[in-house]
């Protein structure tokens, strides 16, 4: 069968990936099925660094905190902190300690080094400050947005004062409690102080909105940019911990869409800079409603990819990561009936794959779907491969 396919099937760079797509997107999301694995983080590096060099992209989001990445940006442009302290500081979920992204931050500092700002590239995690056990306090981002409001526009302008709110954020532990993921009576989120905190973080942005034209004059883009960031941030916080708080059926549905809600505004900011290549997982990015089977049953919600590609449309491209084997995690050989098992077959490590050709090439053959045996893997739905722009396969992901 893997003779039927040839003309879908190219060698890995960004060449192939570029010539998958009618014209250069803004935003090219490349997905992975797993976390935490440097192979898919090496391809990664590597695709962006072509990206740069030969297609003008300037700009690489991650999945990972919003306001962490800021650590890791200022560092790549203006080389503030030290690598490892950016490592420990500028990234969540533990991606810090992975040796393909401490080599994505050494090589992007290494490429700013001596060049002008417009020809910098950027960094931005593009996640909320959220973890699956727990939210983030709005602390650092209503505080750091009141800061920046107060020394540009009339105090009389405010909401609040900062002493204020202080106050009503009281201490950042009762925001950041574990418990209230499973037992939303243990949330503040929906405490009269949330509430009113919910309206101030509305006025703050809306003050923000309304002195643009003053604000892009007297200050700079970034800081402009990071203000917009702290009031989006903010406000999606606050309504993530309002939504903890909930004791309906559609709670988790409600969080899963917000976080990706969260992410997928911070990517169309991302966008505004220019081209950019993003990566998370398959499911945050893919065009279609992700799914996840949780404790209370299965919960659907619209993905970033799904939310950013309704507005930009061509602008917006999807590459699916697909892979063989994770054996150190107990994946092994796949099935020859299922998709990941036809591709196995090719004889090279790394593939590009023109979707919309293999969907023809494999007429009425339907690929099984392949079934996971680790928690950890994320396979790739067949039924997904027209939706998919290309994929990248990847026949052994060996242990990092």
């Amino acid at each position: 069968m893997a003779t039927d396919i040839k003309d879908a099937v190219h060698a890995f760079d960004a060449a192939a990936v570029m010539r998958l797509l009618p014209t250069r997107p803004r935003l090219l999301a490349l997905g992975e099925p797993t976390h935490g694995e440097d192979t898919l983080l090496d391809l990664r590096n590597e695709l962006f660094r072509q990206l740069v060099e030969q297609q003008g992209y300037r700009t690489i989001a991650i999945e990972s905190d919003c306001m962490m990445g800021l650590v890791v940006d200022d560092f790549i442009t203006s080389g503030k902190g030290t690598l490892d302290d950016v490592m420990e500081h500028g990234f969540s979920h533990g991606w810090g300690a992975s040796a393909a992204n401490r080599e994505l931050v050494r090589w992007m500092r290494a490429h700013n080094e001596g060049r002008p700002a417009s020809e910098q590239v950027r960094f931005a995690g593009f996640d909320g400050p959220l973890e699956i056990t727990a939210a983030a306090s709005p602390r650092q981002t209503l505080t750091a947005l009141h800061a920046y409001l107060t020394a540009q526009v009339d105090a009389n302008l405010l909401p609040c004062t900062a002493e204020a709110l202080d106050r009503m954020l009281g201490t950042d532990d009762r925001w950041t409690d574990p418990a209230a993921m499973m037992d939303p009576s243990q949330s503040v989120g929906q405490s009269a102080d949330a509430g009113r905190l919910r309206l101030l973080a509305d006025d703050l942005v809306a003050l923000l909105d309304s002195h643009t034209p003053h604000l892009i004059t007297t200050t700079s883009r970034d800081d402009l940019d990071r203000a917009r960031l702290y009031g989006r941030t903010a406000t999606g916080l606050l309504r993530y911990h309002h939504w903890m708080a909930d004791t309906t059926p559609a709670r988790m549905t409600r969080l899963c869409a917000l976080r990706d809600l969260m992410m997928s505004h911070n990517l169309l900011a991302v966008a505004a800079w220019g081209p950019a290549l993003v990566h998370a997982q398959n499911s945050h990015l893919q065009r279609e409603k992700s799914s996840m089977q949780m404790w209370q049953g299965r919960v659907e919600w619209w993905s970033a990819g799904a939310l950013v590609s309704a507005q930009l449309g061509k602008e917006y491209a999807f590459v699916a990561t697909a892979l063989g084997t994770i054996r150190h995690q107990g994946v092994d050989t796949p099935p020859p009936d299922t998709l990941e098992g036809l591709l196995y077959e090719l004889p090279d490590d790394r593939y590009v794959i023109n979707a919309p050709q293999l969907t023809t090439a494999l007429g009425d053959t339907r690929p099984t779907p392949r079934v996971s045996p680790w928690f950890g893997y994320a396979t790739f739905d067949p039924a997904h491969l027209a939706d998919s722009d290309g994929i990248v396969f990847v026949k052994d992901v060996l242990r990092s």
